[in-house]
């Protein structure tokens, strides 16, 4: 196993302050880290040399360049290891990003010309979205392993999360990145400005690139007004084809639900047998979807009768709350369904496909004919309102035959997923473990452009090597046994 070594031991005490309007707010974030201890870098690490010093708050940093077998990893997930492009596959020294340090007024007061913009200094640095919410702000983006990710991270992943069917994913709420290239030149890449075309958009570029492309050390971020008023619906079906018929029925009526969430019978047994009752009371493996609406109060009433005004004929039960505890229950199955899949077997793979909204159903009928197929359990749930569903396939370890079986169910999903025209990962990137399935999604030449950009930005492949585009294949290798905290059983 490659070993890790870390650069960046210390890092200053850091400031928070986060500024409130009555409309909108843009919060920065710099981060403030010595990507290596200047004194004595060079005298421990003889294959590498020196690379672009700068100063912030008047103290020296710098990127180290790669001679030789020396690279640099943004460590961007801190605990997290759901997204491939976390993982190291060489040694390398690693930048640890997990530390905000600064949350600015100043691009507030930039973005709106305003100086009579309160300031309110906070104890403690949590999440973005947690910051947001106690000033009556809202970020939207929300991936699940929120509580584990860091911001760098989400940017670097273009994270998505449940919230994407109405807000979108975290490039819509990036305005400005702040950073350094491979060879340590610094660049600014947007500004926290409503309009901003000045040459190529190399900001959505590095956004997603897994860190490939540059490092990251600050970002403007948009953030819109707090919704007022939330409510949270289950609704359960006979079939997963009559829950995802529902879905594409249900923008055609007028709602627009803030969370549209899908689960399949498979995944609804293994939630039930884990809690020892059946989630709706004399329906045990029902098919369910998980719907939330925001916004104004009069908005979420009048989207809430037309939505079980349209579900009256299709759902077989539903389940409303009326109040944060009920919701949170309810919210609970969705949570309770990763973890209770170890009922199946010992080992999953967990894949982020996308496909088209009308087509889900069909990856439903191949997911549901691959378990036959292959003997393996393919228990199936997601983000329906966007088509990104996470497929599963469960295997016991130790079993050669269940490994060999689920190698090549992933390929075969792979392939149907692009036939249905969709593509193989939505959230989680490519990373190492999808780098086998890129010539299936693409093109040589759309590679080959690829690779170019890659190049250009880093012609050393110093920044995250081997990631994307290198063939890596992870059965190949020795599996390390890790139990993740969104999967303890």
């Amino acid at each position: 196993m490659s070993k890790i070594i870390e650069i960046t031991k210390s890092a200053e005490e850091y400031l928070a302050k986060l500024v409130k309007d009555k409309n909108i707010g843009v919060i920065k974030m710099e981060v403030q880290r010595n990507f290596a201890p200047k004194n004595n870098f060079l005298q421990n690490y003889p294959n590498a040399e020196r690379g672009n010093e700068f100063d912030v708050d008047g103290e020296k940093y710098f990127i180290p360049l790669s001679k030789q077998e020396v690279f640099i990893k943004q460590y961007p997930n801190a605990s997290s290891a759901t997204n491939p492009n976390a993982t190291f596959n060489r040694d390398m020294f690693t930048k640890d990003m997990s530390e905000i340090a600064k949350l600015t007024e100043n691009s507030l007061k930039t973005y709106y010309g305003r100086d009579d913009i309160q300031v309110k200094t906070l104890d403690k640095v949590r999440t973005p979205e947690e910051q947001a919410e106690a000033l009556g702000l809202f970020y939207p983006p929300d991936p699940s392993s929120k509580k584990y990710s860091t911001l760098g991270g989400n940017i670097a992943c273009n994270a998505g999360g449940m919230r994407c069917v109405k807000y979108g994913v975290t490039r819509d709420y990036v305005l400005g990145l702040n950073g350094f290239l491979a060879d340590g030149s610094p660049f600014k890449f947007g500004l926290p400005i409503k309009k901003y075309v000045s040459g190529l958009n190399l900001r959505d570029l590095l956004i997603g690139s897994e860190g490939t492309l540059g490092v990251i050390t600050s970002a403007n971020l948009k953030l819109i007004p707090k919704p007022e008023k939330r409510w949270t619906g289950m609704f359960a079906f006979k079939s997963e084809a009559a829950a995802l018929k529902a879905v594409v029925g249900l923008f055609k009526v007028g709602v627009s639900p803030s969370i549209l969430e899908f689960l399949d019978r498979q995944s609804v047994s293994c939630a039930e047998k884990l809690t020892g009752k059946a989630i709706f009371e004399g329906q045990p493996r029902s098919s369910i979807l998980l719907v939330e609406l925001d916004g104004c109060s009069a908005e979420v009433r009048r989207q809430r009768k037309c939505l079980l005004d349209y579900m009256t004929d299709l759902a077989a039960s539903h389940r409303e709350a009326r109040t944060e505890a009920q919701a949170e229950k309810l919210w609970q199955v969705r949570r309770t369904c990763s973890q209770s899949m170890f009922s199946l077997a010992d080992t999953k793979l967990n894949e982020d496909v996308v496909v088209p909204l009308n087509k889900q159903a069909a990856l439903i009928r191949y997911t549901i004919a691959l378990k036959k197929e292959i003997g393996l359990a393919t228990p199936t749930f997601g983000h329906a309102g966007d088509g990104n569903l996470h497929v599963h396939i469960m295997y016991n370890r130790a079993s050669k035959a269940d490994a060999k079986k689920a190698k090549a169910g992933i390929h075969k999903l792979m392939q149907k997923v692009i036939d249905l025209g969709g593509v193989i990962t939505g959230e989680h990137g490519i990373g190492l473990a999808k780098a086998p399935f890129m010539g299936m999604q693409h093109s040589q030449a759309e590679i080959a452009a690829m690779r170019s950009v890659k190049k250009a930005l880093d012609p050393l492949g110093i920044l995250n090597p081997g990631k994307i585009f290198e063939p890596f294949e992870v059965w190949d290798h020795e599996l390390v046994d890790v139990q993740l905290p969104w999967d303890h059983r």
